[in-house]
């Protein structure tokens, strides 16, 4: 069945969905249209690129203009000091909510948050990771991530940190590995 066939049996017109495949997600389109979008493989969410990424981080930390971006600022140094690898990304945006700062190397590394009186780096294997300097201050009750919550007129520690960066690099990228050995045993 072509794509003309599709949108001849739904009853949509071309004109009315073409600006929908190629646009953010509309609340107002009705379900059978989003319905004949996913069978024709149109996908709504696309990656956001990473020069996108990096300058919609440069954003949030100018739009901040406070300790809380400069907080922001250091802590994505610290982790590009640490893995200069590392790729920015910008997930999660959402009509209420303008997205969420993440660096990853195989996997989500952490992600950067900002509240009105903290700035919350979120390690996605945290639990898993090593703490020597008790830097991991928040989300401690959960199985996978752990959280440091940074406060204003808070020194960082960045040796600590940086190695909690290159950790959490090592296991995403050991889980990686292990995937990709569980994968390859299968064939």
């Amino acid at each position: 069945m072509s794509f003309d066939d599709l949108f001849q049996r739904d009853g949509v017109t071309k004109r009315r969905i073409e600006p929908l495949a190629a646009g953010p997600f509309r609340a107002d389109v009705c379900a059978p249209q989003l319905n004949l979008i996913s069978r024709i493989g149109v996908h709504m969410k696309k990656p956001v690129a990473a020069e996108s990424a990096s300058a919609s981080i440069d954003a949030k930390i100018k739009e901040l203009g406070d300790w809380r971006g400069e907080t922001l600022a250091k802590i994505r140094q610290l982790i590009h000091d640490a893995d200069p690898d590392i790729q920015e990304e910008w997930k999660w945006a959402k009509p209420k909510s303008p997205g969420t700062p993440v660096w990853s190397h195989d996997g989500i590394v952490c992600t950067g948050e900002t509240y009105k009186s903290v700035v919350k780096t979120t390690f996605a294997r945290g639990a898993a990771l090593k703490d020597p300097s008790d830097l991991f201050n928040s989300s401690l009750e959960g199985n996978v991530r752990r959280a440091i919550d940074f406060r204003e007129d808070e020194k960082i520690n960045e040796g600590a940190f940086k190695q909690l960066i290159r950790a959490a690099v090592e296991a995403n990228s050991a889980v990686l590995s292990q995937r990709q050995a569980k994968k390859n045993k299968k064939k």
